[in-house]
């Protein structure tokens, strides 16, 4: 804008400044033309100026009488009316802009005198249509913004190509990114672009690294920490046996050797599932197609005599074909922590259904459900909700375990209360 403004204002001095050139060189060469007047000499000289200025010329004695006019028109009219021939006969240049009653239009118009041996002897006018000054102005204005225009193509075909130098090592770096937080510890980016982007992919990497070590030094520790404790538990089971063998028949010492017991059979409980968590993700077991279907049935068998002792019913309904990928055994481990939940929380004379569908099981039952906003937070590792503070005692482990075993198969397992009382909990897995 700021250079078609100064454009602007320049095209009208220019035309200005020419205009005034034109009507003193005209001026000049016809002060020995114009007393006595030599008509065909004039109207030579102001078709010649007309065309350079490209406006009308016309040539007047002093007195204003018209002697010669670029436009044809016959001499003898007289002009000494215009304000501009009037202050050139006064032996002053003048240039206004003033509104034609004859052409009904707004023109420039530029008169000087013309001058023999210091008097004034007529006067050369220049007149020029405003319209077509700013025609040319728009036309300037119009190339400017044409090239502008060009310019700022090129700028941004040049900024989109630089843009996607600088954002391809980024976007790489983002994917990369997206991969260690699904679990691809093995993600890496390419060391490129500039200084800083190649500083920073190298820290991306060596940070992947670090945490892939220290990772596998936890899994590692609690891999190890749950077999070595295996061997003290089961000397201090036998132990125990021994002291319930010797003090057989003492119902305080036999209660107190049963309640050792039971907290050695849960520590062995949450040793195993915290070795089975250490292990989670790294795909032991191979993948296949798995009948859910027979699965939820081979669960029901098993589960049938825990539920006969509570009194509760074991059902299995659903609708074939139902198919999974994942690994049976992963998804009998986790079926199994569900129905283990879904019977120690379920009342007596109560049904516990186990569902099958393509991609999915459910397991439905009467019990307490969950508590406003537990649905994610009984899948945190030790945390039993409001419900298992209540009732029977466990690890906390079941539910983390039977997620994890799920999702390493893109899978999933949710949680969710029944309308008319009882929880659901659901297994999906990738058909």
């Amino acid at each position: 804008m700021p250079l078609a403004l100064s454009l602007r204002d320049r095209v009208d001095s220019e035309v200005r400044g020419q205009a005034l050139s034109q009507s003193q060189l005209v001026a000049t060469s016809a002060s020995e033309f114009v007393d006595p007047p030599r008509i065909s000499v004039l109207e030579r000289l102001a078709l010649r100026s007309a065309e350079s200025v490209r406006g009308r010329v016309i040539v007047v004695d002093a007195s204003g009488r018209l002697l010669a006019d670029s436009a044809g028109t016959a001499a003898g009219r007289n002009y000494a009316g215009r304000p501009e021939v009037r202050a050139a006969l006064r032996g002053n240049s003048e240039q206004i802009t003033r509104n034609s009653e004859t052409l009904g239009t707004e023109i420039l118009a530029t008169a000087v005198p013309v001058i023999e041996r210091e008097h004034t002897r007529g006067a050369v006018r220049i007149t020029q249509s405003v319209d077509a000054v700013n025609r040319a102005v728009r036309t300037s204005i119009l190339d400017v913004a044409a090239l502008a225009a060009i310019v700022l193509a090129l700028g941004m075909i040049a900024g989109a190509l630089i843009a996607q130098q600088i954002a391809r090592p980024i976007r790489r770096l983002d994917r990369a990114a997206r991969r260690v937080a699904d679990g691809d510890l093995d993600a890496t980016v390419v060391v490129e672009g500039s200084t800083e982007q190649r500083s920073l992919a190298r820290t991306f990497n060596e940070m992947t690294q670090r945490v892939k070590r220290l990772l596998r030094v936890q899994q590692d520790f609690v891999a190890d920490a749950s077999h070595q404790l295996r061997t003290p538990l089961t000397g201090l089971r036998l132990r125990l046996e021994g002291l319930g063998e010797r003090f057989r028949g003492d119902r305080e010492a036999d209660a107190e050797v049963s309640a050792a017991m039971r907290e050695i059979d849960r520590l062995s409980q949450i040793v195993d599932e915290l070795l089975i968590l250490s292990r989670a993700g790294e795909h032991e077991l191979p993948g296949e197609e798995v009948d859910l279907a027979a699965a939820a049935r081979r669960a029901a068998e098993r589960w049938a005599g825990s539920a006969a002792e509570r009194g509760i019913e074991l059902a299995v309904e659903g609708d074939e074909p139902a198919r999974g990928w994942c690994a049976g055994p992963d998804l009998e481990r986790s079926i199994d922590v569900l129905v283990e939940n879904a019977l120690l929380y379920s009342p007596a004379a109560s049904t516990v259904t186990i569902a099958y569908g393509p991609g999915r099981i459910e397991i439905l039952d009467r019990g307490p459900g969950l508590a406003a906003g537990e649905e994610e937070a009984v899948f945190e590792r030790f945390s039993r909700g409001s419900a298992g503070q209540k009732g029977p005692s466990g690890t906390g482990l079941g539910l983390p375990i039977a997620r994890e075993l799920t999702r390493q198969w893109d899978g999933d397992v949710r949680l969710s209360n029944r309308e008319d009382g009882g929880l659901r909990a659901i297994i999906e897995v990738r058909e």
